[in-house]
């Protein structure tokens, strides 16, 4: 059984995207560059992260490939017909092992995806991440593979995991399926779980004419106290069985108790 790493948001206007986070009571990290044409800004949590990314460079995004997956081309792509969260992302042990066990399980033929860049931590000083990615079968509105960080005591800092909302983590995130009991297979070999289960979050799979992730969850402490920053913001937001609902970048946020 594997946990919710992050969540992929792509995003036309990076910095809006960032200026609604804070609005929202979330810390927002600085901007980051990849080499294959997209930039990103990180919303970090406990053992959970939403990546805001965007297009910064068409012309150095390489294209897919036979047994090669394109992060900056499905980025591209997806943002051509709609803003929203594009992918689902779990934690990886050993993402070459995952790789393998989805070209077993007939769900993804990728080569794994190592790449390493220089980060900031808190205080400015530099330091040192890197991550392999392994890739499973994408649909155009909706990708999914798993993270394996490989200095994650680089990466995962406290610092800047304090929001003035309290947010802890993601708690779930819904997929959208034409068909959902054809899927179960796909979620059980993706997730490592027969039940497709996860560690300290969920997968909620509702019916619907495309494959897609129409929300998400992140946990507050105090859900009243975040209900009136939302009002003190003039956000909109709907009530939802005990939980916040309002509209953010192309999909819906919504905020639960812990």
């Amino acid at each position: 059984m594997k946990r919710i790493d992050h969540l992929v948001v792509a995003v036309h206007d990076l910095d809006a995207a960032g200026a609604l986070c804070q609005r929202l009571g979330f810390q927002v990290g600085a901007r980051n560059r990849h080499p294959w044409g997209t930039e990103n800004r990180l919303v970090q949590f406990a053992s959970s992260f939403i990546e805001l990314i965007t297009v910064a460079d068409p012309a150095g995004i390489p294209p897919h490939g036979a047994g090669k997956f394109s992060f900056g081309a499905f980025v591209r792509d997806y943002l051509q017909r709609r803003e929203g969260l594009a992918m689902l992302v779990l934690d990886s042990d050993d993402a070459r092992a995952d790789a393998a066990r989805f070209a077993a399980a007939g769900i993804g033929a990728f080569e794994p995806f190592f790449f390493e860049r220089r980060g900031r931590r808190p205080d400015g000083s530099e330091t040192h991440v890197a991550f392999t990615l392994a890739f499973a079968n994408a649909a155009p509105d909706a990708a999914f593979f798993v993270c394996q960080q490989h200095f994650p005591e680089n990466f995962w800092n406290p610092a800047f995991q304090r929001h003035e909302n309290g947010a802890a983590n993601i708690t779930a995130v819904t997929l959208r399926l034409p068909d959902p009991a054809r899927h179960r297979a796909f979620l059980a070999a993706f997730t490592g779980d027969p039940g497709a289960g996860l560690i300290g979050g969920r997968i909620e799979v509702a019916a619907g004419d495309d494959t897609m992730f129409p929300d998400f969850t992140v946990a507050v402490p105090d859900l009243a106290a975040q209900a009136a920053r939302l009002d003190a913001a003039a956000i909109d937001y709907d009530q939802r069985d005990g939980r916040l609902a309002l509209p953010a970048f192309g999909t819906t946020l919504i905020f639960e108790e812990i």
